[in-house]
């Protein structure tokens, strides 16, 4: 990998990982609902320009399927239970479970794909539950229900992803990868927006709000997305997934320098057994030259 790729692969990883910081500032205010919308909403319209830029086609009528799937499952639904989880729980926790999407990816991939299932693989989902459960269990100490539903929410939110990137790799994988996190934002968007415009909150748009969904929204989501497309062009899917071995770094940090959030031991060596399953499941001997077979699916958040 070039310089240039290494410093792409570390702007993503905190960008992805100021996205739960983010998250954790709106939530608590506006709601989860809003939050989740005004993210995707936003965020997929940030995409217009660049389609007009590039003169993207998004064929609408030929991919209509993929894009509301991954809108579905790759977008709006993560989103939500990540909004959701924002409220309850911090925004390091969210964060460090959200890095086992490629372990549920493994587990799906043999169940669905057909792919095998390693020594390796299985130490790395092995590994990834101990620290899922010490993440939890060494958490907030409270014990109540809403702290308990808030970590349920990222795990369902990490099986969403990895749902929609054996989706993607099974029946989608020759659209525009890039098309598809546009035009799946912009569905999402809809779909979410009448579940907030009709019960709309008394939000009082402040100028901190502004720019924090902004960050969310354009920032994380957006550029994010680009940046993660370019590296997966530059350097392949293999070593573009190696954010997700530097997002929850980036998360645990801006959670405990912005928002002053505790972090644990048992929290601590939960997120570094997450970072290392998820190392024994990405990390490959892949040659440089091996061919991409990209999908939107994030580890990201």
């Amino acid at each position: 990998m070039r310089r240039a790729d290494w410093a792409r692969l570390l702007v993503l990883g905190a960008l992805w990982g100021a996205s739960f910081m983010f998250l954790r500032v709106l939530a608590p205010v506006i709601g989860a609902v809003p939050t989740a919308g005004l993210r995707v909403g936003v965020g997929g319209l940030a995409f217009l320009p660049y389609f007009a830029v590039v003169r993207f086609r998004p064929r609408w009528r030929a991919h209509w399927v993929p894009y509301t799937v991954v809108g579905l499952f790759n977008v709006a639904a993560p989103m939500l239970l990540f909004s959701y989880a924002a409220v309850h729980i911090p925004a390091s926790y969210s964060v460090i479970i959200n890095s086992s999407t490629p372990l549920f990816g493994t587990l799906l991939a043999a169940v669905f794909l057909g792919q095998e299932l390693t020594v390796r693989g299985v130490a790395g989902l092995v590994v990834g539950m101990v620290g899922v459960a010490l993440v939890a269990g060494g958490g907030s100490g409270d014990g109540t229900v809403v702290f308990w539903l808030g970590i349920g929410a990222c795990l369902l939110a990490a099986i969403c992803y990895a749902l929609s990137g054996v989706y993607v790799k099974r029946f989608a994988h020759g659209v525009d990868p890039v098309g598809t996190a546009g035009c799946s934002q912009l569905l999402a968007g809809l779909v979410i927006l009448p579940f907030w415009v009709t019960d709309l909150p008394a939000i009082r748009f402040t100028w901190p709000i502004v720019l924090n969904v902004l960050a969310l929204a354009v920032l994380c989501t957006t550029i994010g997305f680009l940046l993660y497309f370019r590296l997966i062009a530059d350097v392949g899917p293999a070593r573009a997934m190696m954010v997700a071995l530097l997002t929850p770094l980036f998360g645990v940090g801006w959670g405990a320098l912005v928002l002053d959030e505790r972090i644990t031991w048992s929290v601590a060596g939960g997120c570094a057994l997450i970072i290392a399953s998820a190392a024994l499941v990405l990390v490959r001997s892949a040659p440089r030259d091996a061919p991409a077979t990209p999908t939107p699916s994030r580890v990201p958040e």
